[in-house]
């Protein structure tokens, strides 16, 4: 080894050691009579001390180290005189006696410090940079931790660590795949995986009866904060289960890993909800219970004359405590954004509870006080309250409602970091309808179980029909979720039907799975977790880019190896593939 120690591990009692360092000089200060230098490595930080008196050309060479060189120093662990408090390796320095450049480095292009003034696309152009900083190798050490912890906890469970393909069939359900051309056969295309799904079900069928893996997933979707065109989930699929079987299990992989990896217990357990409880009181099925802020149905205000809310399907309500004393400015800036197009609402009606006992409405022509009065009885709502109100379509009012909660929640300080407020929501509907064409889709997969107590709206209400299917949400942010599986040829054959299938496209597309339900399929089901997702949210962060070693950008590009890319002519042609003017 060319070291002895790392650069995060000497202590008070290493004093009168010799030792041998490697690592990067984070920063260099010359004093005069003495250069200080900080060797970071990415177990920490070590002072090293260069003496012009008692070795000038040693310290007059160590003036010369840049930042980032790639240096091995030799020397004495002394005591620090001037103690930093900040750093584990702050009681002591190192008393160089010689050091040799490793390797030189060019000025990089932004400061490798933890507050760094690189922005985002810099970054991540030179990311082999950035991984240098302490924070986001912090990051990355969480994400490891996190998947060492899944595998011990699954592992005593009995699971087993099965790889799946990665080269598979397309599917036209779900997201878009990205797909591979096959050069051996000429005009055919895998596709990349969203997920294990089919596979892990076949495991199933194999008599494996306790799947995991920690697998690379790929979606070829619009990006944001919480996406990645590659993601990695914790897949999961057990046999001769029910739902609650599932649920205790992971709920129990989640409290191990907050207790192993970030020393947080959840002694009572997960709250549960349907979906329907969700979308009711939240308008979102993920939804953030560290506030409460639930919704009010104000049926009260309609059939008063003002005519936005008569005409409204609904009328929706929200009490944010305490917040009577919002300017007409700031209740203006809030309507704005509301009205923006991502958001979509027409308006924003307010009522205000002061604290003297007085109400001041934006609809007070058309409201009496005493209708207000109604309403805080109604709803609970008291002096120096502040009542925000929206109306329309029902659905979408809703969801216009989760989105003014989620941002005052934000504004009020109410999401906070530290505090963990997980949910399961359970029997989602089965299936959603596209008004425009008609179709049925499933809400998760095609493979999901309706409800035992439901199939018989399949012939009568497929609309109706809930899943046996389950989430797990914590702080707004969906950590993962699951079902139980169809098992059943003719069950799975009739669910192909009412997603639109004629019997020859399930049949291609499917007939190796509907195929190997005929031999003695268990009963069986499963779960995912996204894991980028899950240690971003235990980490506090929405982005999971910097939890991914090498993410890509929101265009779903690697700026850094500058990918994707164009290929060669020859290439193309070896592949059957003509792209007109591909060279421009």
């Amino acid at each position: 080894m060319l070291r002895t120690h790392t650069c995060g591990e000497l202590r008070a009692e290493s004093i009168g050691t010799h030792v041998t360092l490697c690592g990067w000089v984070q920063k260099s200060r010359d004093l005069g009579g003495m250069t200080f230098v900080d060797l970071r490595d990415r177990y920490g930080i070590t002072q090293l001390a260069f003496n012009l008196e008692k070795d000038a050309s040693l310290c007059l060479e160590a003036r010369k180290l840049g930042r980032e060189f790639v240096i091995q120093v030799q020397g004495t662990v002394i005591e620090r005189s001037s103690k930093n408090n900040h750093l584990p390796t702050g009681d002591i320095e190192l008393d160089v006696t010689a050091f040799t450049v490793l390797n030189a480095s060019k000025t990089p292009p932004f400061t490798l410090e933890d507050q760094t003034d690189g922005g985002d696309e810099l970054r991540m152009q030179y990311r082999y940079l950035d991984l240098r900083r302490t924070p986001v190798q912090q990051k990355l050490i969480l994400r490891n931790k996190v998947a060492l912890e899944t595998r011990k906890y699954l592992d005593n469970l009995g699971f087993m660590d099965v790889e799946t393909p990665v080269l598979i069939k397309s599917t036209p359900e779900g997201a878009r795949d990205f797909v591979v051309p096959s050069r051996m056969n000429p005009g055919q295309f895998y596709a990349l995986p969203q997920s294990p799904q089919t596979f892990k079900q076949l495991l199933m069928v194999s008599g494996l009866d306790r799947y995991y893996q920690i697998v690379k997933c790929f979606r070829d979707e619009d990006l944001r904060a919480d996406r990645q065109p590659e993601f990695t989930q914790i897949d999961c699929e057990m046999a001769f289960v029910e739902q609650e079987d599932i649920l205790q299990v992971f709920e129990g992989l989640i409290k191990h890993l907050f207790a192993t990896v970030k020393g947080i217990e959840f002694p009572e357990p997960f709250p549960r909800m349907t979906y329907d409880e969700a979308i009711h009181s939240y308008g979102s099925d993920k939804p953030d219970l560290r506030f409460g802020m639930q919704f009010k149905y104000l049926y009260a205000l309609q059939g008063k004359g003002f005519a936005i809310f008569d005409q409204a399907e609904t009328v929706i309500g929200m009490v944010v405590e305490g917040a009577a004393d919002y300017t007409r400015k700031q209740l203006d800036e809030l309507t704005e954004w509301v009205k923006r197009p991502q958001i979509g609402a027409k308006g924003l009606v307010y009522v205000k509870y002061n604290t003297d006992g007085s109400i001041k409405s934006s609809v007070d022509k058309f409201y009496s006080e005493a209708d207000f009065q109604t309403l805080a009885i109604e709803h609970n709502i008291n002096a120096g309250d502040l009542l925000l109100v929206l109306s329309g379509d029902l659905a979408k009012t809703q969801k216009q409602m989760n989105e003014l909660r989620l941002h005052v929640a934000q504004q009020q300080g109410l999401r906070t970091t530290g505090e963990f407020c997980p949910v399961w929501v359970l029997d989602f509907p089965l299936l959603e309808k596209d008004e425009a064409s008609g179709r049925y889709f499933a809400m998760h997969h095609p493979f999901t179980s309706p409800k035992p107590e439901d199939i018989a709206l399949m012939d009568t209400h497929p609309g109706g029909i809930r899943a046996n299917a389950y989430d797990l949400a914590m702080n707004g942010v969906e950590l993962g979720g699951g079902s139980i599986r169809i098992h059943d040829r003719s069950l799975q054959e009739k669910m192909f039907t009412l997603l639109g299938f004629t019997p020859e496209e399930a049949q291609a597309q499917f007939g190796f799975l509907m195929g190997a339900f005929e031999y003695g399929a268990p009963p069986h089901g499963g779960l995912a977790f996204g894991l980028d997702r899950l240690v971003a949210t235990m980490s506090g962060e929405e982005s999971i880019r910097d939890f991914i070693a090498f993410p890509k950008n929101n265009s779903g590009r690697d700026t850094m190896i500058d990918a994707p890319s164009m290929l060669a002519h020859e290439q193309l042609n070896e592949l059957g593939i003509s792209i007109k003017d591909h060279a421009h």
